[in-house]
């Protein structure tokens, strides 16, 4: 994982003001955190606020947010977690942010040891959000060596309330990737999920442990931040999981929940290529019995499943047999401003899923913006476009909806002659 450490750079100044109700909060964050250009649409658009003006605003309305974390009202202190959520993945903040690390890590540090369920989800998708604004370096390190204890003791704490474990679980895992400068505190951290998801493992009579779905969903969120972290261990760290875990691991592939099996499929499919990326003639013991069991799911057709579910599932283990068979990844190309980036491996697909998870629709903006995540990705420094370019590159809506219209006449003509009843079978 590339690590840059960042120098401190100055933001604005504290403003005294009322918190916000949460129909505030939402209403507002939602229409001034909507883009990286907004402010620039406000002057294009005729209004008579300036870029400054409406910059000031923005911020006025943040440390109303950051205010309002200390709130005595639980609803509002949710509120305002979430409108800071909303402006982080969706803007780079990171100056703005870097004066108020502290005071924000506060916030989250409180949310998560006084708040409910909800309150603590909404701080933990929070302080991976900070982490992720403040990028890999000792800003992030100072805010993840605060708040990491309080992680653990929730993830272990089996009387806590089960979302706020389940956000923790992702949450943890992201943070580490992140800001964790040691990697032995990496190595104790995937010590921390194996303890959950291995309770999955289904028993060696073939029969899986009853567990509450939402158990299971904790469950699955530990697995996959420990396969995110997987994909910074060190090789002799690879080697020892590959020797306790992989021979286990396809247990979980007999879970009830489907979540769970993909989530399994995909780890799976990520070790056998880190261990192939270490050793072109690894082999696997029981790889015969493993193809077979990946083959079932590829092709499952039981009854007693969902359509949706069985039809999610067949499509990854497809993938899952194949890279276990071949060594082989479909890619995806992922498109964004002008630029465009190739998921090409199993350990970029869970790097990529791992930070959409928390910017969501922001995921595109922050792969052209954000200087963190384009290091992830060796993207290089960002590529600066005017909007007048940006301007002739969009598409219009009309254009796009004649365009979407021809298309599907075109597939409707094609496939016509097959649908229809009145054509001679004798004729095939």
């Amino acid at each position: 994982m590339p690590r840059t450490k960042k120098k401190k750079s100055k933001g604005g100044q504290h403003g005294n003001m009322q918190p916000f109700s949460d129909e505030d909060a939402s209403i507002e964050t939602l229409s001034h955190c909507s883009s990286y250009s907004d402010t620039a649409s406000v002057a294009e658009e005729g209004g008579e606020a300036s870029e400054d003006a409406a910059l000031e605003d923005f911020q006025y309305k943040l440390k109303g947010f950051i205010d309002s974390t200390v709130d005595k009202s639980a609803k509002t202190r949710q509120g305002a977690l979430d409108g800071l959520k909303t402006a982080m993945a969706t803007r780079i903040l990171y100056e703005f942010i870097s004066e108020r690390r502290m005071t924000i890590t506060d916030s989250i540090e409180r949310c998560l040891k006084k708040g409910k369920g909800e309150e603590q989800r909404a701080a933990a998708s929070l302080a991976c959000l900070l982490c992720i604004q403040l990028g890999s370096g000792i800003e992030s390190e100072e805010v993840f060596k605060t708040l990491k204890l309080i992680f653990k003791n929730i993830l272990a704490d089996g009387s806590a309330n089960i979302q706020a474990r389940q956000a923790v679980a992702t949450s943890l895992g992201l943070c580490t990737l992140v800001a964790e400068d040691d990697i032995l505190d990496v190595h104790a951290t995937m010590e921390c999920f194996e303890n959950l998801f291995t309770r999955s493992y289904a028993r060696m009579d073939g029969t899986c442990p009853l567990i509450s779905p939402q158990t299971s969903q904790l469950h699955t969120n530990a697995l996959l931040s420990w396969a995110l972290l997987l994909t910074i261990c060190t090789a002799n760290q690879l080697k020892d999981v590959l020797r306790k875990h992989l021979p286990k691991l396809p247990r979980l592939l007999e879970s009830d929940d489907v979540n769970m099996r993909i989530a399994a499929g995909e780890t799976i499919a990520l070790l056998f290529e880190l261990v192939r990326d270490m050793d072109a003639e690894f082999e696997f013991d029981d790889w015969d019995e493993l193809c077979d069991k990946l083959n079932a799911l590829a092709t499952d057709c039981n009854k007693h499943r969902a359509k949706t579910d069985k039809r999610k599932q067949r499509s990854v283990f497809r993938d899952v047999l194949r890279a276990v068979e071949e060594g082989d990844f479909q890619p995806e190309t992922i498109r964004f401003g002008t630029e465009r980036m190739i998921i090409d491996s199993w350990v970029r697909k869970r790097t990529y899923d791992a930070f959409r998870e928390f910017v969501g629709s922001g995921m595109n903006y922050h792969l052209q913006a954000n200087e963190f995540i384009r290091d992830v990705f060796e993207l290089g420094p960002p590529m600066l476009v005017d909007s007048a370019t940006m301007k002739a590159m969009k598409i219009s809506r009309f254009e796009r909806h004649l365009h979407n219209s021809a298309a599907f006449k075109a597939r409707t003509k094609a496939r016509s002659k097959f649908r229809d009843k009145r054509v001679d079978v004798g004729e095939f």
